[in-house]
């Protein structure tokens, strides 16, 4: 199953898919906007050309376990996003993804200044590479 995941930021918004065999996350794209019509709509067009059976969007959970201020934001956002484009959204821990995107990118020779630009589409990648290992174990 194709697969889109999401990154949500207040200022860029990472998204990765993974193939039909449900074997590798890649990045697609970082989308710089904060107004959240536009940035709906710019996912939705990529949904459209990419054609994703299911969107994980990433759920900022706090280090307990517990759920904050941007966990709510990143649901109410999903929420929009699945009535928008009519794909189903699920929710997905995406705790220290990026922490885990801002190693490799270091580890891959990217230069601190590079990272700002592409590590929400490296900690979209680890969001879904995540997901996507989950149900190879079930």
């Amino acid at each position: 199953m194709v697969i889109l995941s999401v990154d949500y930021g207040d200022v860029r918004t990472g998204l990765a898919i993974c193939d039909k065999l449900e074997m590798l996350a890649s990045p697609v794209a970082v989308i710089n906007e904060k107004y959240e019509p536009k940035l709906i709509t710019a996912i939705t067009d990529i949904v459209k050309t990419k054609k994703p059976e299911l969107i994980v969007v990433g759920l900022p959970k706090n280090m307990d376990g517990s759920l904050g201020f941007r966990a709510e934001a990143c649901t109410q956002f999903a929420e929009h996003l699945k009535e928008a484009c009519g794909v189903e959204t699920v929710m997905w821990d995406e705790r220290l993804t990026s922490v885990i995107a801002h190693r490799q990118l270091q580890a891959a020779g990217k230069r601190e200044k590079q990272h700002k630009t592409i590590v929400d589409a490296a900690a979209a990648v680890e969001i879904l590479q995540s997901f996507i290992d989950s149900r190879k174990r079930k």
